[in-house]
């Protein structure tokens, strides 16, 4: 598998080749000014936790001038539509310092929406939900329901959006979208109420398969022996392609990840982990974890025993130990996020890319994928 694998000097190649190229392809129809000199979305997911991580992530951290939007993560409701807000949750620091650069700030909202669609409760959190986002300043929702499966689901989603949507009518609206739960998502009525919709495509490598996937591939390498972890919509171009026939891209952001995954037992890409046949679900379970790029995978690159190779189909990292020996860790790095989101805006026209999450990037002093968005998000025109 290393022999199909491309280094570091040709990835850099090929990324200087379509900073060319994004200058002279047509892009997708202007968008309104947005806040930094920005024409395409850069939306971070911020969650509270973070600040009580080493290093930590607060406020304070956030380099607000490289965003668009911010999701703050934290608070969930029940089915009786009440919200439950956390201790630490409340920062006025972040949405002042996000107000001052121009960049909103969404309440990230995630709970029983199952509950809530039996008790019949959906006006109580509607209203709930206003009073909050008065109270503390915010400027929106981001719905994230992992995942609406019937067709009371579908339904009860679009339901709720359009309530929201008529309780305030400046909010900024936006749900969280797996490729892979398409049929949950009406996509067609939603969009009269959303402003756009932030698609998950990551988590394609995890401990729930059974072989070393790529986490995020921006195309699919149909080399993968198991396809079905995946699909549909197991790469962006493959999932821009399903959102697209749905919606506009101007409502649509291309989700990037910050962190990736580390198999502990295999040696190579689409290895099959020995462990799976005897685990109770088939997949690699304990034997697979997840690590943030900044603190976990960024001091590892082409050190310690690791080096980096490209999947030259997919077109983004993962990297193998040096001697042969058991380890694969999956993950994004500057030059894949930057493709990633140069692709997405300004090859499929997309209204811009959203990212899980601000703190995986920071390794006490740097963001380097966030700012390769921020520059990808600028550099089509």
């Amino acid at each position: 598998m290393i022999s199909r694998s491309l280094p570091f000097p040709r990835l850099t190649s090929f990324l200087l080749i379509g900073l060319m190229a994004a200058v002279l392809t047509p892009g997708a129809s202007a968008q309104q000014p947005l806040a930094n000199h920005l024409s395409k979305r850069v939306v971070g997911d911020y969650g509270y936790w973070s600040k009580y991580q080493t290093p930590p992530y607060g406020a304070a951290q956030i380099p607000y001038r490289k965003l668009t939007h911010i999701n703050h993560a934290g608070v969930s409701f029940d089915a009786s539509g009440t919200l439950t807000v956390p201790d630490g949750f409340i920062e006025p620091e972040l949405n002042n310092s996000a107000h001052a650069a121009g960049v909103k700030v969404l309440l990230l909202l995630g709970g029983d929406s199952v509950g809530l669609e039996a008790s019949g409760a959906m006006q109580t959190l509607v209203d709930n939900i206003a009073a909050f986002e008065k109270q503390y300043a915010y400027d929106g929702v981001d719905f994230d329901w992992e995942y609406p499966e019937t067709s009371g689901d579908r339904a009860f989603l679009v339901k709720l959006m359009a309530k929201l949507r008529l309780s305030n009518p400046s909010y900024v609206l936006s749900i969280d979208a797996a490729p892979w739960g398409g049929y949950g998502y009406d996509l067609k009525h939603l969009q009269h109420s959303l402003d756009y919709v932030n698609v998950m495509m990551y988590d394609c490598a995890g401990p729930w398969t059974a072989h070393g996937q790529l986490n995020s591939p921006i195309y699919w390498d149909p080399h993968n022996p198991a396809p079905y972890e995946c699909q549909p919509g197991g790469s962006v171009n493959d999932t821009a392609t399903i959102f697209l026939k749905e919606m506009p891209g101007s409502q649509i952001n291309m989700g990037t990840p910050f962190y990736g995954y580390h198999y502990a037992n295999i040696h190579h890409l689409f290895g099959f982990c020995p462990n799976a046949p005897f685990t109770d679900d088939g997949e690699c379970d304990n034997t697979v974890e997840s690590g943030n790029y900044g603190t976990a995978i960024k001091p590892l690159v082409n050190q310690h025993g690791w080096k980096t190779f490209y999947d030259p189909i997919a077109y983004v990292p993962y990297m193998l130990r040096t001697d042969g020996s058991d380890g694969y860790i999956t993950y994004d790095d500057a030059y894949s996020t930057y493709y990633r989101v140069w692709y997405s805006d300004w090859q499929r026209g997309l209204g811009g890319t959203f990212l899980w999450s601000l703190d995986a990037d920071y390794d006490g002093h740097s963001q380097d994928l966030l700012y390769a968005m921020y520059n990808a998000s600028v550099g089509g025109h």
